[in-house]
């Protein structure tokens, strides 16, 4: 496997393949997040909880559940994907529907992580910049945000690990085609399957050492909040 990587006949593509997907779907999950957190957490409690179980709900799934309800949805015989295709635009077997499938399985980290910090938000801050006649805008992004940003940083670190992991949904949406579709998970399981443990194995570490790195990130964000809220 090692002289594959020095020799040049090696290819870098899941971990580039993997690194675009999780990366796009954290900065869509971020804003759908964000969005879907501060407006639930506004709502009365029996509305909050209905949705709070409908968009958590992909976090309890089996990924392959959700990948079998994203091709009932975005599959080339289902009615919106056969108005997708006739634009051009294909979900299914291509490397942006593991954006699609990411984001699913990563919403509810990101969802969870903001509401819980805009719900310990210091709403009498909010009420003073409205007596100083600050915008519900201005107040969102220059009082609200700064004061919950670990909280977010949180769940954005979050997202992108489990984006970054991700496989069932991925493997039912996209597969497995190298060069095109292949992420870091569903190259481990069929180099794992093609009896290439070595292969497999140089993947997995490869996937470990991003993992302990987004894991240290989350555990000094949180270090900072606690520290921030002894102060």
């Amino acid at each position: 496997m090692l002289e594959q990587v020095f020799s040049g006949g090696f290819s870098w593509f899941p971990l580039w393949n993997s690194l675009r997907i999780a990366a796009i779907a954290s900065v869509l999950v971020f804003f759908l997040g964000i969005l879907c957190a501060y407006y639930v957490a506004r709502l009365p409690r029996l509305l909050k909880g209905i949705l709070d179980v409908i968009l958590t709900l992909p976090m309890v799934l089996p990924p392959t559940v959700c990948g079998y309800f994203l091709l009932l949805i975005f599959g080339v015989k289902r009615p919106l994907g056969m108005w997708l295709a006739s634009l051009g635009i294909r979900v299914v077997m291509t490397w942006w529907g593991g954006i699609i499938a990411s984001l699913v399985v990563s919403f509810p980290l990101m969802y969870r992580t903001a509401r819980g910090a805009f719900e310990a938000f210091d709403q009498t801050l909010a009420y003073a910049g409205q007596t100083l006649g600050l915008s519900n805008t201005y107040i969102f992004w220059r009082i609200r945000m700064p004061a919950c940003r670990q909280g977010i940083l949180a769940g954005i670190v979050l997202a992108f690990a489990r984006a970054l992991g991700e496989y069932g949904a991925t493997a039912m949406l996209i597969g497995y085609t190298p060069g095109r579709t292949a992420t870091i998970a569903t190259t481990v399981y069929q180099l794992w399957r093609t009896n290439d443990e070595a292969g497999a194995m140089f993947w997995v570490m490869i996937n470990l050492l991003i993992s302990t790195v987004v894991l240290l990130a989350v555990n000094m964000l949180e270090a900072r909040q606690k520290k921030a809220v002894k102060a």
